[in-house]
């Protein structure tokens, strides 16, 4: 990835009334994290009307510079394959966080299971942006390293408070790779004094996410962080991921999905 200040926070949208929403949101996230605004759209290929689009974009930018002229905003005009979408915005573009759509995770799912970068999936009426308190997934995988890296950014630049629900496994490899996971945890929180509470939930950590969110959603959470699907089965391109499940029934919680078969890039300080 080129210089660390070139990172960016992608909004990507849809030209339509949607924007509105995930502009807003996008700018939270860029000035929690002092990065650039990149207003994104992946057109059509083969479309005819590219000059039309990029003029709309352009008009957003433009907006978002005379509302807020300290902040860093930049257009892009793309017309990828969904699955190369995510890879190109990070590696090409230096994106660091992909903002989307929530109602739309059916079209880019494709994207987020090859993605180095988390997709944060807003509801186009939710007005939840302070980003401040936190319920993240704890499970066996060795990935939530990743999944609690990104909590603590939000703990350092955004003084978030974090509550994590550690799954209850029953075989001692399960018990052990999940305490082995809250000890980690609880290590980096404690380096960068953010306040947390580990809660140990009932649920294995094949439900550990479903359990966590009727937690976040009864709570004053307002980010849900989790890992998306480690394997993905041929039933599962046939009913969809389980992250499409917990990202419609979070209904208006921003949440944010963290790839665990590709390794992730790091913000940039």
């Amino acid at each position: 990835m080129p210089e660390h200040k070139e990172q960016k926070i992608i909004a990507l949208l849809e030209l339509n009334a949607n924007d509105q929403a995930l502009i807003r949101h996008s700018l939270k996230i860029a000035y929690i994290f002092k990065k650039e605004l990149c207003l994104t759209f992946n057109a059509p290929k083969r479309s005819k009307n590219q000059g039309a689009y990029r003029e709309k974009v352009s008009d957003y930018a433009r907006v978002v510079k005379q509302e807020l002229p300290g902040m860093k905003v930049s257009t892009l005009l793309l017309s990828e394959n969904t699955s190369r979408l995510s890879d190109v915005l990070a590696e090409n573009h230096e994106g660091i966080i992909i903002v989307a759509n929530s109602e739309k995770f059916r079209k880019h799912s494709g994207s987020v299971t090859e993605s180095s970068i988390p997709w944060l999936f807003i509801h186009p009426e939710s007005t939840i942006e302070d980003y401040n308190r936190i319920v993240q997934t704890l499970d066996l995988r060795k990935e939530n390293s990743d999944n609690s890296l990104w909590c603590s950014y939000f703990g350092r630049f955004n003084q978030a408070e974090i509550v994590a629900v550690a799954a209850s496994d029953s075989s001692k490899e399960g018990k052990v790779n999940v305490a082995r996971n809250v000890k980690l945890s609880t290590k980096l929180y404690r380096e960068f004094g953010i306040t947390h509470k580990i809660y140990k939930g009932g649920k294995s950590s094949l439900r550990n996410v479903f359990e966590a969110l009727e937690m976040a959603l009864v709570s004053d959470c307002n980010l849900f962080v989790m890992l998306g699907s480690s394997s993905i089965t041929p039933l599962d391109y046939l009913i969809g991921l389980p992250e499409r499940k917990i990202v419609k029934q979070a209904g208006k919680l921003p949440v944010m999905v963290i790839n665990p078969r590709r390794d992730n890039y790091i913000l940039c300080d």
